[in-house]
């Protein structure tokens, strides 16, 4: 079954039967809105921004969805049916080389080793884990378990989510990012104000220092799940660096009533910021002193930092994110973190697409956090590198002032037998 739609939202996304849905095709909104990336997560085909496609199809009517090309084809001839099976019979054949690179250390050719992670929101996720051969998960997004609740999930619910994820999980390592709910992942049950700009409004750690309540209730699920465990917790949509000051004592405030309660504590508690938000490019060394680690979230920074709204079809493929701003920005992310020694990832979509996967490891990304599809094409890429060529034509690159810099890169990879 394919999903034809002007506009959906991820919470609505999670209602139909993911036995049946194959695919979605969405009239408004890009590869880079939420309900794109949670459809990936669930395994999905989606592809957005096709104009008229609901009034253009009934049901029963067949289609071919093609995820790399972002093509759609309605209604489709014999022989377009015919060519499509040989490219899922490659395709096929593609997977099966990247499935037996699972065991493989994702390193290149001189000797650099990326560390590589996935993207995971629902327990079936976990699955994945050893599937892909990743290391662990370098993002965990609660808030699926809120969207698929009619009401607050209870404290003894989460513990077991998130203990169950844990289990899951083995040894390898897991970063939970606290709530981010707002903008397009509205929680019905939750009292909401309409935003004209919900995107850059009330949501995530704004929500949780206002309603200190929903945070501490959900530190807590964390602290008794991770018993005897490492909890990394990580904060997104951090604005200015005195607002992890504010989240560190709602959490201290946990951890004195878990040992108050007799209860079994984490063997340590690691707690990060994601970098979303444009303004703490400019008080780094600042935001550095107060986090454990770091992930970069390159989706809603690139559209922050090009004032474009991913969800708009009019705007969302305007601006290139390897182009040299936000390059240069990801590049002063790098430095502020080696200075400080704090550990760095980079967890939004950008990280697992191998040509953009290249460039963020040339500006010295070690640690990258994809969809558990993308493990398989980016080790590939790696495994091909050499990491300090790349550097030094990253480094070309960027003092060139280029305006030409995804051509570059591609030129790179294809004089020195990289494979995308």
């Amino acid at each position: 079954m394919i999903l034809v739609a002007r506009t959906i939202g991820p919470a609505e996304l999670l209602d139909y039967d993911r036995n049946k849905l194959r695919g979605m095709i969405i009239e408004d909104g890009g590869s880079q809105s939420h309900v794109a990336i949670v459809a990936k997560a669930l395994g999905l085909t989606a592809i957005g921004r096709i104009r008229r496609v609901v009034e253009r199809v009934t049901t029963g009517d067949a289609a071919i969805l093609d995820g790399e090309t972002g093509e759609i084809h309605l209604r489709p001839s014999q022989e377009l049916i015919d060519a499509y099976s040989d490219k899922v019979r490659f395709r096929a054949g593609r997977q099966q080389q990247y499935a037996e690179l699972k065991d493989k250390p994702s390193t290149t050719k001189d000797g650099e080793h990326i560390s590589l992670h996935i993207n995971a929101g629902l327990q079936l996720d976990m699955a994945h884990l050893d599937e892909s051969g990743a290391e662990g998960v370098g993002l965990f997004r609660t808030e699926l378990l809120f969207m698929l609740s009619n009401s607050i999930p209870r404290l003894d619910r989460q513990i077991s989510s998130y203990k169950a994820i844990l289990a899951e999980a083995g040894d390898k390592p897991v970063i939970f990012r606290s709530l981010d709910i707002g903008g397009d992942k509205v929680l019905p049950y939750l009292r909401s104000t309409p935003e004209e700009n919900p995107a850059i409004g009330w949501r995530a750690i704004r929500m949780s220092l206002d309603r200190p309540g929903l945070f501490r209730m959900q530190v807590r699920a964390f602290l008794r799940a991770s018993a005897g465990k490492h909890l990394n917790l990580m904060i997104p949509m951090v604005t200015v660096p005195s607002e992890l000051d504010a989240i560190r004592v709602l959490i201290d405030k946990e951890q004195a009533l878990l040992k108050k309660w007799g209860y079994e504590a984490p063997v340590a508690v690691s707690v990060g910021a994601m970098l979303e938000v444009p303004s703490l490019l400019f008080d780094l060394d600042a935001l550095m002193q107060r986090v454990d680690f770091l992930s970069v979230g390159s989706n809603d920074l690139l559209q922050f930092l090009f004032a474009a709204d991913r969800t708009n079809a009019n705007v969302a493929d305007r601006y290139d994110e390897l182009s040299r701003a936000p390059l240069l920005a990801l590049r002063e992310i790098v430095r502020a973190a080696d200075k400080h020694g704090v550990t760095l990832a980079v967890c939004g979509e950008m990280a697992g697409r191998p040509l953009e996967a290249m460039a963020l490891i040339g500006l010295g990304y070690h640690r990258l956090s994809m969809s558990p599809a993308s493990i398989g094409p980016v080790k590939t890429m790696i495994l091909s590198l050499n990491r300090t060529k790349l550097t030094n034509r990253m480094n070309e690159l960027l003092q060139s002032n280029s305006e030409q810099i995804r051509v570059a890169l591609k030129d790179f990879a294809a004089e020195n037998d990289i494979e995308l």
